[in-house]
């Protein structure tokens, strides 16, 4: 263990997250605070080719470093070495990104202490998986160091061309009160809400305020997408096909964001529109929307909630008996926030 680090010896700093939407997004919570601790040090991110949008709009970013997820640790480790970082954070901390931190050639290396890790490190943070909202479990890296926690801001920054093709496409929609965006996605099966759900959720909502939906998709929600725009056509509009740059625009024209716990959601919070997430088998309390403008629905009371399997072994209870007036009465007050 290196007992103190040197400030002034920090000029370039890597932080490596590689996949996972939201996590990587999550994961910007410590910028704020590294920004302010090493003013003068370029940051860095390294992430998988088809994550690198996570991170490559955030203005404390210099560079993200990407990869395929085939390509071998030797590539990925020349690649990083060729930089010469002197301080890495590894806030995975998975076999594969234990060994890049070690092979990084970094003088301070921090990750967790997970088993089987503890090599690649020589500041580590003794803290399991779950203790806290996954955003905050990053901060436990820089608690090592001793770098103040200033901020615990999550921030993402659309940029300029990704607005215009927002704006373009929201031109052409038939006005009303508010755009609330749909967002059917969910890494997991059994984290989506049924599409029946969906419809009562949108069809109740609509008879208590001046609404439209815009319903959001990814290529594995489109069915989803599809179906519950169809089912609702009268006043729903499906998104167009779209990039991760493109999808944050879109979502920064909603008013509010509802959503199944999922990479877009993250986004969604981290851009600052109110958000609400539908939750069943993961724990809000530490997978939620981290934003002040945001809340979250479960049904707390069934007997299988918060499982964390991967397919619903049951019913899909956990959506398919989910209070609808709690969603829409939440719903209603998270848009009233930029009132």
């Amino acid at each position: 263990m290196i007992k103190e680090i040197k400030k002034s010896e920090i000029k370039k700093i890597l932080c490596i997250k590689p996949r996972g939407i939201g996590d990587i997004i999550l994961s910007t919570i410590i910028l704020d605070n590294l920004h302010s601790f090493f003013p003068s040090a370029e940051i860095d991110y390294l992430t998988e080719e088809f994550a690198k949008d996570s991170i490559s709009t955030h203005p404390l970013v210099s560079n993200v470093q990407s990869y395929k997820k085939e390509d071998s640790l030797l590539t990925i480790v020349k690649k990083v070495r060729k930089q010469k970082y002197d301080l890495v954070f590894d806030l995975w901390s998975n076999p594969k990104t234990a060994q890049i931190t070690f092979l990084s050639g970094a003088k301070y290396r921090v990750g967790y202490s997970y088993r089987g890790r503890k090599y690649a490190y020589n500041y580590k943070a003794d803290v399991g998986r779950g203790e806290y909202h996954s955003a905050e479990h990053n901060l436990e890296l820089l608690k090592v160091l001793d770098i103040p926690i200033i901020s615990k801001r999550i921030l993402y920054i659309v940029d300029e061309e990704s607005e215009e093709f927002a704006k373009e496409f929201i031109s052409k929609l038939v006005n009303s009160k508010y755009l609330i965006g749909i967002i059917p996605s969910g890494g997991w099966d059994s984290k989506r809400c049924t599409t029946q759900k969906w419809n009562e959720i949108l069809t109740t909502l609509k008879s208590q305020c001046d609404c439209k939906f815009l319903i959001l998709w990814g290529p594995e929600d489109y069915q989803d997408a599809k179906s519950i725009t169809a089912k609702n056509e009268q006043f729903t509009y499906l998104a167009p096909e779209t990039n991760l740059k493109q999808l944050a625009a879109l979502i920064s024209k909603c008013n509010l964001i509802i959503a199944n716990d999922s990479g877009p959601m993250h986004l969604a919070a981290a851009i600052g529109i109110p958000t609400l997430g539908l939750f069943g088998p993961t724990d809000p309390k530490k997978h939620g929307p981290y934003s002040e403008k945001s809340d979250y629905v479960i049904k707390s009371d069934l007997h299988c909630i918060i499982c964390n399997k991967l397919i619903c072994p049951y019913n899909k209870e956990c959506f398919n008996e989910m209070d609808v007036s709690e969603v829409v009465n939440k719903s209603l007050k998270l848009l009233k926030i930029n009132d």
